[in-house]
């Protein structure tokens, strides 16, 4: 069964529990969403209200997609970008789904809903993100049409001895 996906949805206390737990087994699971395994719930807190925080101000938008039971089951920020020559396309974040539903398609749905998202943002002709490099991300967000148009050698460090390519990948919404 698809995810039901919401652009801006209120941000209770059910849905702020439901992002951080994703956000923390997504984490503990390998996926490369700023943490390193294993992380607690209370380390990712402070990023998650970071990111709140940028909601209540109108600097990004959140999409969620809830599976069957209406477990928050995906999640990505659509963050606009406030440099005055870039505004015209916006940074994805947090791109996450649980790994209960890995392999079912849905990493490909939450992009298309996040494309779908911001061709309705007034001005939005592109979106950028970034990956970590060795998890081979890039060929996926390739098969979903971004394309790589930039990577910084050993930008992340996962841990000592363990440095990352910082990978940038742009997709065109025309």
């Amino acid at each position: 069964m698809p995810l039901t996906f919401t652009l801006d949805p209120a941000v209770d206390p059910a849905l702020h529990d439901g992002i951080l737990d994703l956000w923390t087994d997504v984490s503990n699971a390998g996926g490369a969403v700023g943490f390193v395994p294993p992380v607690a719930r209370e380390a990712i807190r402070p990023e998650l209200v970071k990111q709140l925080a940028a909601l209540s101000e109108g600097r990004a938008r959140l999409l969620v997609g809830h599976d069957e039971d209406g477990r928050v089951a995906a999640t990505a920020f659509l963050t606009f970008n406030t440099h005055r020559l870039m505004t015209h396309w916006l940074w994805l974040y947090t791109v996450m789904v649980h790994p209960r539903h890995q392999g079912k398609g849905y990493g490909r749905d939450l992009l298309a809903a996040a494309a779908d998202a911001a061709r309705t943002f007034d001005g939005i002709e592109a979106i950028r993100l970034t990956c970590r490099g060795g998890l081979g991300l890039e060929r996926f967000y390739g098969s979903c049409g971004y394309k790589e148009v930039g990577r910084v050698p050993g930008a992340i460090r996962v841990e000592p001895g363990d440095d990352r390519d910082d990978i940038m990948m742009l997709l065109p919404l025309a």
